[in-house]
């Protein structure tokens, strides 16, 4: 498996550390260049990020791993309408983009009153299509306890935020966040940084469990390997008019291409030997009409 770090220093010399990186054979998976300044999302091997490590103290730069970096996540509102407003959500997906991870937002159509709130077969596939789920609830106890079936039976792992102190296992999730709800502002002020600050640690945790998960039961080949043999070799990625075409997720990517008209091109796409239609399931999503691959794993093979 690949470790996923960023790291951030002077634009100098910058090209010594894009040598070493594919001198390991690793991947550059963003490239951010401000003034004097460069940011790279790195995909390299565990065993080489002492080296990624050794070469940035040298250009007076630094590395942190990125756990959150080729996921992607669901941010969830009962309802983008006023009466649940949207802040808190929006500034949630935000916030954990300066993380590496690519966020959806998501707002179920009938989740505005205790009475009428549910979720579709629909809505809850396109959730599961993600890595993780944060549901974004309101202000009062009562009211989360009684939504809870918005998120019982996900097959993903689920975080619950909202104003109240609770406890994750009263919901029967992975982890409860409080400090958000219903706030009729931007999220900007100390406590609010460190409520985000405080999801983002508990998104990184449950993202680092599922990868340490996915070391005993790999998939045949890599999210980030299939992701590169997929910009390499189907041209019309260039042509996506989207700031991420591919999304690498924990054990697939998501392709944003019609799938009818290019499911048979991906399928027949060649990662590490493989045809990829071969190793992975080739899916239409809920989102767009876009292509989902999904990696099968070594222990299919058996």
């Amino acid at each position: 498996m690949y470790e996923t770090v960023t790291y951030s220093g002077g634009i100098h010399k910058n090209y010594e550390m894009e040598e070493l990186i594919e001198d390991l054979g690793g991947f550059i998976l963003q490239k951010n260049e401000s003034q004097l300044d460069i940011t790279l999302t790195i995909a390299v091997d565990k065993e080489d990020t002492d080296k990624i490590e050794e070469k940035a103290k040298e250009l007076l730069g630094s590395v942190e791993v990125s756990p959150l970096a080729s996921t992607e996540i669901a941010v969830v509102s009962p309802t983008l309408a006023r009466q649940h407003l949207p802040h808190a959500a929006c500034d949630i997906a935000e916030y954990l983009r300066r993380y590496g991870t690519k966020t959806n937002m998501i707002g179920l159509a009938r989740g505005a009153g205790k009475g009428i709130a549910q979720i579709s077969k629909a809505e809850k596939d396109l959730i599961e299509e993600h890595d993780l789920a944060i549901f974004s609830m309101g202000s009062f106890e009562d009211c989360i306890q009684h939504k809870k079936f918005l998120f019982d039976n996900l097959d993903i792992p689920v975080i619950v935020t909202g104003s109240p102190q609770m406890d994750a296992e009263e919901l029967d999730v992975d982890a409860y966040v409080s400090g958000f709800g219903r706030i009729p502002r931007r999220l900007k002020r100390g406590e609010n940084i460190r409520a985000l600050r405080s999801l983002v640690d508990c998104a990184e945790d449950i993202i680092s469990k599922q990868k340490e998960a996915l070391n005993d039961d790999p998939p045949i080949v890599s999210s980030i390997l299939t992701k590169i043999a997929i910009e390499r070799q189907v041209s019309e990625v260039e042509h996506i008019n989207s700031p991420m075409a591919i999304v690498s997720k924990l054990d697939g990517v998501r392709v944003k291409l019609p799938y009818d008209e290019y499911k048979d091109m991906i399928s027949d796409v060649i990662v590490d030997n493989y045809r990829l239609g071969d190793i992975a399931k080739i899916e239409k999503s809920r989102m767009y009409d876009h292509i989902l691959v999904k990696l099968l794993h070594e222990t299919s093979l058996i």
